[in-house]
Protein backbone atom coordinates (compact mmCIF):
# COMPACT_ATOMS: atom_id res chain seq x y z
CA UNK A 1 0.00 0.00 0.00
CA UNK A 2 2.56 3.08 -0.94
CA UNK A 3 0.98 6.12 0.03
CA UNK A 4 -1.73 4.79 1.74
CA UNK A 5 -3.20 3.73 -1.83
CA UNK A 6 -4.55 -0.32 -2.56
CA UNK A 7 -2.42 -2.06 -4.77
CA UNK A 8 -5.65 -3.61 -6.05
CA UNK A 9 -9.55 -2.67 -6.13
CA UNK A 10 -11.38 -5.90 -5.59
CA UNK A 11 -14.92 -5.48 -8.32
CA UNK A 12 -17.55 -5.61 -5.34
CA UNK A 13 -19.87 -2.80 -6.79
CA UNK A 14 -18.61 -0.20 -4.17
CA UNK A 15 -17.74 3.21 -4.23
CA UNK A 16 -14.67 4.12 -3.11
CA UNK A 17 -16.65 6.21 -0.12
CA UNK A 18 -18.70 2.98 0.86
CA UNK A 19 -15.35 0.70 0.72
CA UNK A 20 -13.45 3.26 2.70
CA UNK A 21 -16.28 3.69 5.66
CA UNK A 22 -16.58 0.22 6.28
CA UNK A 23 -16.52 -0.77 9.67
CA UNK A 24 -13.73 -2.52 10.80
CA UNK A 25 -12.69 -5.68 12.58
CA UNK A 26 -8.76 -5.51 13.90
CA UNK A 27 -6.97 -8.53 15.79
CA UNK A 28 -3.46 -7.61 17.27
CA UNK A 29 -1.57 -10.60 18.39
CA UNK A 30 2.31 -11.92 18.79
CA UNK A 31 4.96 -12.10 21.46
CA UNK A 32 5.81 -8.22 21.48
CA UNK A 33 4.85 -5.38 23.31
CA UNK A 34 2.68 -2.76 21.40
CA UNK A 35 -0.96 -4.65 20.94
CA UNK A 36 -2.32 -2.67 23.35
CA UNK A 37 -0.58 0.43 22.68
CA UNK A 38 -1.89 0.09 19.06
CA UNK A 39 -5.03 -0.33 19.61
CA UNK A 40 -5.37 2.58 22.25
CA UNK A 41 -3.53 4.57 19.50
CA UNK A 42 -6.68 4.08 17.56
CA UNK A 43 -9.09 4.70 19.85
CA UNK A 44 -6.94 8.00 20.42
CA UNK A 45 -7.94 8.60 16.62
CA UNK A 46 -11.40 7.39 17.54
CA UNK A 47 -12.69 9.87 20.13
CA UNK A 48 -10.94 12.78 18.05
CA UNK A 49 -13.99 12.16 15.53
CA UNK A 50 -16.46 12.22 18.20
CA UNK A 51 -16.74 8.20 18.88
CA UNK A 52 -18.17 6.81 21.58
CA UNK A 53 -15.09 4.41 22.83
CA UNK A 54 -15.76 1.90 24.70
CA UNK A 55 -12.65 -0.34 26.24
CA UNK A 56 -12.76 -4.02 27.95
CA UNK A 57 -9.83 -5.14 29.52
CA UNK A 58 -10.05 -9.10 30.30
CA UNK A 59 -7.17 -9.81 31.84
CA UNK A 60 -4.97 -6.82 33.90
CA UNK A 61 -5.75 -6.89 37.63
CA UNK A 62 -8.74 -4.59 38.41
CA UNK A 63 -6.14 -2.69 41.08
CA UNK A 64 -3.96 -2.15 38.50
CA UNK A 65 -4.48 1.52 36.90
CA UNK A 66 -2.60 1.78 33.65
CA UNK A 67 -1.79 4.95 32.58
CA UNK A 68 -3.76 4.74 29.29
CA UNK A 69 -6.83 4.64 31.59
CA UNK A 70 -6.12 7.39 33.75
CA UNK A 71 -5.81 9.36 29.76
CA UNK A 72 -8.87 8.08 28.52
CA UNK A 73 -10.77 8.71 31.96
CA UNK A 74 -9.65 11.97 31.80
CA UNK A 75 -10.77 12.63 28.07
CA UNK A 76 -14.26 10.97 29.01
CA UNK A 77 -14.59 13.65 31.11
CA UNK A 78 -13.58 16.56 29.34
CA UNK A 79 -15.79 15.20 26.28
CA UNK A 80 -18.80 15.51 29.91
CA UNK A 81 -17.95 18.88 30.36
CA UNK A 82 -16.97 20.60 27.14
CA UNK A 83 -18.42 18.31 23.86
CA UNK A 84 -14.90 17.84 22.88
CA UNK A 85 -13.66 14.13 21.33
CA UNK A 86 -16.57 11.42 22.29
CA UNK A 87 -17.99 9.53 25.48
CA UNK A 88 -15.57 6.99 26.68
CA UNK A 89 -16.56 3.91 29.29
CA UNK A 90 -13.55 1.54 30.71
CA UNK A 91 -14.57 -1.36 32.36
CA UNK A 92 -12.21 -4.63 33.35
CA UNK A 93 -11.78 -7.18 35.77
CA UNK A 94 -12.91 -5.96 39.53
CA UNK A 95 -15.05 -3.05 37.82
CA UNK A 96 -18.40 -2.57 36.65
CA UNK A 97 -21.15 -4.26 35.44
CA UNK A 98 -19.47 -7.69 35.26
CA UNK A 99 -16.64 -8.23 37.47
CA UNK A 100 -17.51 -8.73 40.92
CA UNK A 101 -15.38 -10.78 42.03
CA UNK A 102 -16.02 -12.47 45.59
CA UNK A 103 -14.20 -15.99 44.52
CA UNK A 104 -10.99 -16.57 42.31
CA UNK A 105 -11.43 -20.23 40.92
CA UNK A 106 -10.77 -20.99 37.14
CA UNK A 107 -14.72 -21.32 36.90
CA UNK A 108 -15.55 -18.00 38.49
CA UNK A 109 -13.23 -16.20 36.12
CA UNK A 110 -14.48 -18.10 33.32
CA UNK A 111 -17.90 -17.44 33.84
CA UNK A 112 -17.14 -13.35 34.57
CA UNK A 113 -15.09 -13.65 31.20
CA UNK A 114 -18.39 -15.15 29.38
CA UNK A 115 -20.74 -12.78 30.71
CA UNK A 116 -18.17 -9.85 29.55
CA UNK A 117 -18.23 -11.23 26.27
CA UNK A 118 -22.22 -10.91 26.49
CA UNK A 119 -22.33 -7.46 27.90
CA UNK A 120 -20.17 -6.61 25.29
CA UNK A 121 -22.84 -8.82 22.91
CA UNK A 122 -25.51 -7.10 23.73
CA UNK A 123 -23.88 -3.62 23.25
CA UNK A 124 -22.90 -4.68 19.78
CA UNK A 125 -26.82 -5.40 19.30
CA UNK A 126 -27.57 -2.08 20.50
CA UNK A 127 -24.88 -0.18 18.63
CA UNK A 128 -24.18 1.66 21.70
CA UNK A 129 -20.37 2.50 20.80
CA UNK A 130 -18.35 3.07 17.58
CA UNK A 131 -14.96 1.69 18.27
CA UNK A 132 -15.08 -1.21 20.97
CA UNK A 133 -11.27 -2.14 22.54
CA UNK A 134 -11.89 -5.83 23.88
CA UNK A 135 -8.17 -5.98 25.48
CA UNK A 136 -6.39 -8.65 25.98
CA UNK A 137 -9.43 -10.63 25.45
CA UNK A 138 -7.51 -13.47 22.98
CA UNK A 139 -6.96 -15.14 26.31
CA UNK A 140 -10.54 -15.91 27.42
CA UNK A 141 -10.96 -17.26 23.91
CA UNK A 142 -7.31 -19.09 24.03
CA UNK A 143 -8.66 -20.76 27.31
CA UNK A 144 -12.03 -22.18 26.17
CA UNK A 145 -13.52 -19.59 28.36
CA UNK A 146 -15.45 -17.70 25.26
CA UNK A 147 -16.49 -19.57 22.80
CA UNK A 148 -14.49 -18.39 19.58
CA UNK A 149 -17.39 -19.05 17.04
CA UNK A 150 -19.99 -17.55 18.45
CA UNK A 151 -17.71 -14.86 19.33
CA UNK A 152 -16.93 -14.36 15.14
CA UNK A 153 -20.67 -15.23 14.33
CA UNK A 154 -21.72 -11.98 16.87
CA UNK A 155 -19.17 -9.89 15.16
CA UNK A 156 -19.30 -10.64 11.31
CA UNK A 157 -23.20 -9.84 12.18
CA UNK A 158 -22.97 -6.32 13.98
CA UNK A 159 -25.33 -3.91 12.55
CA UNK A 160 -24.75 -0.25 11.80
CA UNK A 161 -20.72 1.34 11.87
CA UNK A 162 -18.76 -0.52 14.86
CA UNK A 163 -15.30 -0.89 15.39
CA UNK A 164 -13.87 -3.64 17.14
CA UNK A 165 -10.45 -3.82 18.12
CA UNK A 166 -9.13 -7.34 19.98
CA UNK A 167 -5.59 -7.34 21.25
CA UNK A 168 -3.62 -10.50 22.97
CA UNK A 169 -1.00 -13.07 22.43
CA UNK A 170 -2.10 -16.58 20.44
CA UNK A 171 -5.34 -15.05 18.84
CA UNK A 172 -7.19 -17.71 17.23
CA UNK A 173 -7.10 -18.43 13.88
CA UNK A 174 -10.60 -18.37 12.94
CA UNK A 175 -10.66 -14.53 14.58
CA UNK A 176 -7.52 -13.36 12.50
CA UNK A 177 -9.43 -15.47 9.89
CA UNK A 178 -12.32 -13.02 10.29
CA UNK A 179 -10.28 -9.69 10.55
CA UNK A 180 -10.20 -7.32 7.99
CA UNK A 181 -6.87 -6.18 9.77
CA UNK A 182 -4.47 -8.54 11.81
CA UNK A 183 -0.97 -7.70 12.88
CA UNK A 184 1.76 -9.92 14.62
CA UNK A 185 4.12 -8.30 17.04
CA UNK A 186 7.73 -9.95 17.00
CA UNK A 187 10.51 -9.11 18.97
CA UNK A 188 13.54 -7.87 17.71
CA UNK A 189 15.25 -6.93 20.85
CA UNK A 190 13.79 -6.12 24.85
CA UNK A 191 15.35 -4.37 28.04
CA UNK A 192 14.10 -7.42 29.69
CA UNK A 193 16.76 -9.35 27.57
CA UNK A 194 19.33 -7.44 29.74
CA UNK A 195 18.17 -8.06 32.75
CA UNK A 196 15.68 -4.69 33.06
CA UNK A 197 12.23 -4.62 34.33
CA UNK A 198 8.96 -2.63 33.24
CA UNK A 199 9.14 1.54 34.18
CA UNK A 200 6.71 3.66 34.59
CA UNK A 201 6.16 5.55 31.90
CA UNK A 202 7.39 3.01 29.54
CA UNK A 203 5.19 0.25 30.54
CA UNK A 204 2.56 2.00 32.48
Amino acid sequence: MPQGKPSSVPDDGLTTRQRRNRPLLAVHTGDMKGKSTSAFGMALRGWNQGWSIGVFQFVKSAKWRVGEESAFRALGRLHEETGEGGPVEWHKMGEGWSWTRKRSTEQDHAEAALEGWREIARRIEREQHDLYVLDEFTYPLHWGWVDVAEVVDTLRRRPGFQHVVITGRRAPQQLVDAADLAMETGKLKHPMDAGQKGQKGIEW
